[in-house]
């Protein structure tokens, strides 16, 4: 994989800088856990919430409260928190093999059935900033409730340099 500017590879964080996406620092737990935890060449990621800091961003159910694009953006805020976690962990996203496993949990009510173009806000970000070669399997999941009424969390399991 090539980047733009000539022959040199593209990295993830040339392409995270190329997207102009700036990381926050990841939140902090809202509980007793850790947001990430690396093990031989896994790093695992807790369910990342739609949080800055210490607030939620987006609060209520899809189909309820919120549609399908609010429910994108508030998968997108998790999955930079994914990143975010990630680097801090790693050092540099650069460190990243390969994206293996993507969750993503979404608070539905009712008959919403959006949940794959919800969840696709998470695929296509980590797509964009590690690569196609490095596209997850995939999960999601529909479920009644989340933590502090929040709509959605994503947990990712990544490939890293050991």
């Amino acid at each position: 994989m090539v980047s733009g500017k000539g022959s040199q590879p593209a990295n993830a964080e040339r392409r995270r800088q190329e997207l102009g996406i700036e990381l926050t620092p990841p939140p902090t737990p809202f509980g007793a856990y850790v947001e990430a935890v690396k093990t031989g060449n896994l790093l695992f990621l807790s369910g990342m919430l739609p949080a800055i800091g210490h607030e939620p961003k987006f609060v209520g159910r899809l189909g309820k409260e919120l549609d399908a694009n609010a429910g994108r953006e508030a998968v997108r805020i998790a999955a930079l928190n994914v990143l975010s976690a990630a680097r801090q962990k790693l050092g540099s996203l650069d460190k990243v093999t390969h994206v293996v496993r993507l969750c993503v949990y979404l608070a539905t009510h009712g008959d919403f059935f959006d949940q794959p173009k919800v969840a696709d806000a998470a695929s296509e970000l980590f797509r964009d900033v590690f690569g196609e070669d490095k596209t997850s399997v995939r999960m999601v999941l529909g479920v009644a409730s989340l933590p502090l009424g929040m709509p959605v969390a994503v947990e990712v399991i990544l490939e890293v340099e050991a």
